[in-house]
């Protein structure tokens, strides 16, 4: 059985001997090729619905805007770019997994057998999170602060959002969201690496409570409505962190409580 274990551990070893370095070099060429290839095709069938797509993306903000008002276009090539814009970005999230499966198929062959157990699950796992977190953004954030900020303008103004700056806006929602819901692959991949454990993030819990509420002041619009439907699931997906982490982790934990 040792026998058999160290030849299956130095297997790698073995075969990274006959490959050198400028053939890894070719092989990610050829990766990256690909996903952009990848992108390139989504966006050619996505182009022609340019228009409709960000159709689609600005109801949350028509659907809350006064009656008559509408979105203007401030810059000459705004109604050409700012769809435009949009279909390169969602192709780009629509072709995720096949970058992440160009991703993996580079650095497999160099993981061990329980290394690969735990990656390919959370590649799997962070593209749905990140998927998650831009519906929530959609779904459920914008109605709110959309609602908030047309409400709150002031008497005699008129709301005419300009389509590009609307883009931006809901475009940095969308990136802050995603990477807020990555909090479990985060805590999940420092807890396997050793950098911290679930026993010593519990500890921390205060901590981040203030951090997850100061991120979202600084990623969110400046009104708490926002900045709170942040933080709270931040803070959720945190503890959702801890409890996946804790289940590698039996053995650390059994020593902390014999050290304490």
């Amino acid at each position: 059985m040792n026998t058999a274990t160290e030849q299956e551990k130095s297997a790698p070893l073995e075969s990274e001997k006959s490959v050198t370095i400028f053939d890894h070099l070719l092989e990610l060429r050829t990766r990256l090729l690909h996903a952009v290839l990848g992108v390139i095709v989504v966006f050619c069938c996505l182009v022609y619905f340019a228009q409709d797509i960000y159709q689609y993306l600005a109801q949350p903000l028509l659907q809350t805007m006064p009656s008559g008002s509408q979105m203007i276009a401030t810059d000459v090539a705004s109604p050409f770019l700012a769809p435009f814009k949009l279909t390169i970005v969602l192709s780009i999230f629509l072709a995720m997994p096949y970058i992440l499966y160009q991703m993996w198929s580079f650095i497999a062959p160099g993981l061990y057998r329980n290394e690969k157990k735990l990656i390919a699950p959370l590649m799997l796992g962070s593209t749905l999170l990140f998927y998650s977190g831009i519906a929530f953004a959609y779904f459920a954030v914008f109605p709110v602060i959309f609602a908030f900020f047309t409400s709150v303008a002031p008497e005699g103004v008129v709301i005419a959002t300009d389509i590009s700056s609307y883009l931006d806006f809901v475009l940095k929602l969308f990136f802050a969201f995603g990477a807020a819901f990555e909090i479990p692959v985060a805590i999940i991949l420092m807890c396997w690496t050793g950098v911290t454990s679930p026993n010593s993030l519990r500890k921390k819990r205060p901590y981040v409570v203030v951090g997850a509420f100061v991120i979202g002041m600084l990623l969110t619009p400046p009104d708490i409505i926002s900045q709170s439907m942040l933080a709270i699931p931040m803070l959720l997906l945190f503890e959702v962190g801890i409890i996946i982490a804790s289940l590698y982790h039996k053995e650390d934990e059994d020593l902390d409580k014999d050290d304490s």
